[in-house]
């Protein structure tokens, strides 16, 4: 299949932030704003059977323009957070990629209408967050610590070191939720986080702000971002002293060292030299902050893998399942009533260079009409306070649910 890339002048980032959460792909973050639309060209399988994704992206030619293979042709989508469930990546019919320098690339496939009627067809909905018409926990709030106290026990004897228990919300709203008016929302609240809005199915949307880049691979080079340890901020109040809190908080650094700690051995399966950052540092959002740390590595062109092979290495990390992996995945099996779907999966594209990003696809929402469903984790360890991770969980869903409803 032929594809033609044109370098074109800077669109605007706003409108094509709104028609890509709409009607198609968005990923946003500092850096680059990646915006698929039109058809789907191709569906690209990605199983837990090593099957390579990017084989099937060499396939396809690209003429026209020079520019960064990121901007050519891509596989964008989101991942189950289960790592034996299939998943779909799909080829958008036209890919605008938008670098924060002002370098902006339009690839169309071979056919296509282009860009322009597109943007020409887009309707603009404005849409404040609607009053909730219902709004159901599961599991709910005293269940959820109920079930914290019993994952502890099974800490306290060693059986899992830590686990991550998330719980859902689900409710409705009276007029069917636009994801562009979402999108903009969410930015607006959390515009150091990737933005995000991947269809799921015809009907079905995940829409969100993740702050923690699970993967990067630019070539040979090879980034991670961690992210564990967390407190609620004031509003509208200083909040180094909290900051400072979340930096000696025993508790926390435990929790954080253990997920760094999983994420290098991991990786040092197939690299020899794997750095992480000495101490952890503050990622600041705007109603909570997180412990931070970079782990980066690099490899040799003759045998680098691929962004997807790393990321079966690595997904689900500590930060979304727990350690050791398998007998995490069984105490959530047990303790969570519910598939999480694509909560807590991978985010992101790839190319055929075998490059890509990935983040971990929380702080979102499942949208459906007027429908919506939304999951927050806490990481749970021995320490842990059932009460405290509750509340947790509470503040991460608030940070959500409040540019969807009011509550």
């Amino acid at each position: 299949m032929k594809f033609h890339r044109l370098a074109v002048s800077p669109i605007e980032s706003e409108l094509l932030r709104k028609v890509g959460s709409d009607s198609g792909w968005l990923l946003e973050t500092n850096d680059v704003l990646r915006v698929g639309l039109g058809r789907v060209v191709q569906s690209i399988s990605v199983t837990a059977n090593g099957v390579s994704p990017e084989a099937q992206i060499f396939e396809h030619t690209i003429t026209g323009d020079a520019g960064p293979s990121d901007s050519g042709v891509i596989a964008i989508g989101a991942l189950p957070f289960n790592p034996k469930a299939s998943g779909q990546l799909s080829i958008p019919e036209i890919l605008v990629t938008q670098y924060s320098s002002g370098a902006t690339f339009v690839t169309t496939v071979e056919g296509s209408a282009g860009l322009i009627p597109i943007l020409e067809k887009y309707t603009e909905v404005e849409q404040a967050p609607q009053s909730a018409r219902s709004l159901h926990y599961e599991p709910t709030p005293e269940e959820y610590a109920h079930k914290v106290a019993a994952a502890v026990e099974h800490l306290r004897n060693k059986e899992v070191q830590k686990v991550v228990l998330a719980r859902a919300v689900r409710g409705s709203v009276p007029e069917p939720i636009n994801a562009g008016a979402l999108a903009m929302r969410l930015r607006n609240r959390e515009p150091r986080c990737t933005l995000y809005s991947i269809p799921l199915s015809e009907n079905q949307r995940f829409v969100g702000v993740s702050p923690e880049l699970l993967l990067e691979r630019r070539g040979t080079d090879v980034r991670c971002n961690p992210l564990a340890g967390t407190i609620a901020l004031p509003m509208n109040a200083p909040s180094e002293d909290y900051q400072n809190w979340l930096l000696g908080s025993a508790k926390n650094l435990n929790e954080h060292k253990l997920l760094v700690d999983e994420m290098v051995s991991a990786l040092q399966v197939i690299f020899t030299d794997v750095k992480a950052d000495a101490q952890p540092s503050i990622l600041k959002l705007r109603t909570i902050a997180h412990l931070s740390s970079w782990i980066t590595t690099s490899g040799t062109t003759a045998s680098m893998p691929t962004v997807m092979q790393i990321l079966k290495l690595l997904h689900p990390t500590a930060a979304v399942c727990g350690i050791p992996r398998e007998a995490a995945l069984q105490l959530l099996t047990d303790l969570e009533s519910q598939d999480r779907g694509n909560y807590a999966g991978p985010v992101g594209w790839l190319d055929a260079a075998g490059d890509g990003e990935w983040w971990l696809g929380i702080r979102g929402v499942v949208i459906e009409g007027n429908e919506f469903e939304a999951w927050s984790g806490a990481g749970i360890v021995s320490e842990s306070d059932p009460i405290a991770e509750r509340e947790e969980t509470k503040d991460k869903l608030a940070s959500v649910l409040t540019s969807i409803a009011i509550i």
